[in-house]
């Protein structure tokens, strides 16, 4: 279950602490991709990995820093930092104040504990989803590479910008246009990633199939657009409703800290989609497609 792997996560980063270690090492101690990781750990506990080992190691400085003689250049290398300006501008951003002053009786120090993950099951609420089986799939994609450090974070636009530009530049358009009426309906992919891989790819994109004119295929392909292929995979298929991607966001944060550990079905690391239908039901914003198999 996910869940208990964030919890051994969280072991690895409190047995390694004081070592150079960032979530690309702790994913790899529970044989997860980087991408997988980052999106499962940042969804359940709210914080990336990397924000997680930055807080411990700023705790552990503080407590350090007014129980021994520790100087704050040693403080400053013993917890990962190049150079005591930098440890100083972290410090002082998390606890709103300096290394030096909380050497001081009564400076300001905030503490962050090691977190203790635990499964609460709680009943009464309605998730609705369908499982569904697909082959492997081919689509027509525009495509872009993504630091995995933007995954549910919510202060960046990197996506929203990425289809606002593709429609600008009409990208998305002359594709649905290789569909048949009524069958126009465009998705937003994402990659699987390897483990050693540090950016996962993005796609937005139309699927080809018997009802799409592949005859003009390669004069897309020869202007930029790429041909995206998918393994054969269950999904679990969720419906998000609302006026923007915040409904999204939701769902993923449902299928994480409720559907996973109540179902046991763990996501995997195969393409995950989104579906804009061209003819969607009243208030859909989008179907979420997650690659799944059981725990």
């Amino acid at each position: 279950m996910s869940i208990q792997y964030i919890q051994q996560a969280i072991n690895y980063m409190e047995e390694h602490i004081y070592e150079d270690i960032n979530y690309v090492q702790v994913a790899e101690s529970v044989h997860m991709s980087n991408y997988n990781f980052h999106r499962t750990f940042s969804f359940i506990v709210g914080m990336t990995a990397n924000e997680y080992i930055r807080n411990r190691r700023l705790t552990l400085a503080a407590q350090e820093l007014q129980t021994t003689d520790i100087s704050v250049i040693d403080a400053a290398y013993k917890y990962g930092y190049e150079s005591p300006e930098s440890f100083t501008k972290a410090f002082s951003r998390f606890h709103g104040s300096t290394p030096k002053q909380a050497k001081r009786q009564g400076a300001n120090i905030r503490l962050f504990n090691p977190l203790v993950i635990k499964i609460i099951l709680e009943g009464g609420g309605i998730m609705d989803y369908r499982m569904e089986h697909r082959e492997g799939q081919q689509f027509l994609a525009l495509t872009r590479a993504f630091p995995n450090e933007i995954i549910n974070d919510d202060n960046d636009h990197s996506i929203p910008d990425f289809w606002e530009e593709c429609g600008k530049k009409n990208l998305i358009g002359p594709m649905t246009l290789l569909r048949r009426e009524g069958r126009r309906d465009v998705y937003g992919m994402c990659s699987p990633v390897k483990e050693d891989e540090t950016h996962f790819y993005y796609g937005i994109g139309v699927i080809i199939d018997e009802d799409t004119d592949t005859a003009k295929l390669e004069q897309f392909t020869e202007n930029g657009y790429s041909v995206w292929k998918t393994e054969p995979a269950d999904y679990a298929v969720f419906k998000c409703f609302g006026s923007d991607g915040n409904c999204l966001g939701e769902t993923w944060e449902k299928f994480y800290k409720e559907f996973s550990p109540q179902t046991g079905y763990v996501q995997t690391d195969d393409t995950d989609f989104e579906i804009y239908f061209e003819k969607g039901e009243s208030g859909l914003f989008c179907e979420l497609w997650v690659p799944v198999r059981k725990s």
